[in-house]
């Protein structure tokens, strides 16, 4: 039978704003609660990344501790309102954004702080949100919203039964991520031995170039590289582009082609950095060519932090596919790549994220109404990179084709547990399932 009591969320929570930014506080400094961490996860993780001067007296006033919620305030779209990640420690010196809320409990004894964390990111309490929020230019969280929105809270030996074991999930998706980092480091490893350094294997299977393999001056580099290789732009790889779209959030008129729409926030999702939140959209019959395919790259155009450059990149696979019912599109700030050669896809995408890596993008970027844009066009047709001897793309492809299949088994089996902590949450609740 069960024992769920229905309170009003700002009777358990005190909410307060955050620290508003200036672009020579951003990057140095202490730790900083980002809207994008927020976003990213149920908790806030064990070191943030994210850097902001502030003063000791900032500190204490927008200080983070263990059980404090953290809900992002404004976004372009009622389904990313009010996401929620939890503090599961103290933040010595951290402070949190502008654009979010912080949540304190005022009453610990009745929540328990990973009980809270997923339930608050689960349709029980998202549905209730999106009701009671308000849409202007851009959906809005305050004070009188908090006011009207209720939380089902279970008893809190209950709540600690269901949190320590959805945590349990969560920690077993966090071992697939993990996993996943080192497959791509171990990808990033190899491609800079065979491609930056120039140590792949020669024919008796020897590191090329260390082995005394024969380089070439390039006035264009100014460096040596090896014999026989290309020196070209990324327009040279390039079969086509394809624009983003948006279209409407129903079927209306002839806009009735069911898409999902991936955007900049949702490229990290797509790398296995996070949950893919790709909003349903209906577009045009006319558009269906913008529809993506396996193979394709979608690149962040609009977007972008004072610390993070425009240009972000995300590979689409056929286990991408996989995670979606319907076909997939991108962004109006993001745009798609079409190679000519798909023996190519792993030698552009570690090309590019090293450049990424590098902050090369942060020399191709303009404004447009505060907004950086990323000179997309300037770029694929003016940086000069390398373009090995296919035979050697053809090795590197086959060993890449490998290490993207691990990653994608993790990640789906990510999604399978997702999709299982999403059925056990209300089960769990409601008593039709019960933690021994």
């Amino acid at each position: 039978m069960s024992d769920l009591k229905v309170y009003k969320f700002s009777s358990l929570y005190r909410m307060s704003s955050g620290i508003s930014s200036t672009p020579d506080q951003a990057g140095k400094g202490s730790p900083f609660i980002s809207f994008k961490t927020v976003f990213s996860d149920y908790f806030l993780p064990n070191e943030l990344d994210d850097l902001m001067y502030t003063s000791e007296k900032e500190q204490e006033v927008y200080s983070v501790k263990e059980g404090d919620i953290f809900l992002t305030r404004t976004s372009e779209s009622l389904n990313e309102l009010g996401m929620s990640c939890v503090a599961f420690k103290n933040y010595p010196k951290a402070t949190y954004s502008g654009f979010l809320k912080r949540l304190r409990p005022i009453q610990k004894d009745l929540v328990y702080y990973k009980y809270i964390a997923f339930y608050l990111r689960s349709n029980l309490f998202r549905s209730s949100m999106n009701n009671n929020a308000i849409m202007t230019l851009r959906a809005s969280l305050n004070e009188q919203i908090f006011s009207y929105l209720d939380i089902v809270l279970p008893s809190f030996q209950n709540q600690k039964a269901i949190g320590d074991l959805l945590f349990d999930i969560y920690l077993k998706i966090q071992t697939n991520s993990k996993i996943n980092d080192n497959l791509e480091r171990m990808a990033k490893t190899l491609y800079d031995y065979w491609f930056v350094q120039f140590d792949f294997p020669d024919e008796n299977g020897k590191p090329y170039k260390s082995s005394g393999g024969k380089m070439i001056w390039n006035e264009v580099l100014k460096r040596e590289i090896p014999e026989g290789w290309e020196i070209t732009v990324f327009n040279d790889w390039i079969e086509k582009t394809k624009t983003g779209d948006w279209g409407k959030d129903k079927i209306e008129g002839n806009y009735t082609e069911k898409v999902y729409c991936v955007r900049g926030a949702d490229i990290n999702g797509l790398n296995g950095k996070g949950e893919v939140k790709a909003p349903q959209r209906y577009i045009l019959k006319n558009n269906i060519p913008k529809v993506l395919k396996p193979d394709d790259f979608i690149v962040e155009i609009s977007g972008g932090s004072p610390t993070q450059s425009t240009g972000r990149i995300a590979l689409l696979t056929e286990s991408t596919f996989e995670r979606f019912d319907s076909n997939i599109i991108c962004s109006n700030f993001c745009k798609a790549i079409s190679l000519k050669e798909n023996k190519f896809t792993f030698n552009f995408l570690q090309e590019w994220q090293r450049l990424y890596d590098a902050g090369i993008f942060f020399g191709y970027e303009g404004k447009t109404s505060g907004i950086k844009n990323f000179l997309f066009e300037s770029f694929m047709e003016s940086y000069f990179v390398i373009k090995p001897a296919k035979v050697l793309v053809d090795k590197f492809y086959n060993q890449m084709k490998n290490i993207e299949y691990k990653k994608q088994s993790n990640l789906k089996q990510n999604q399978q547990l997702s999709q299982l902590r999403d059925w056990l949450l209300p089960m769990l609740m409601n008593g039709q399932v019960k933690v021994e």
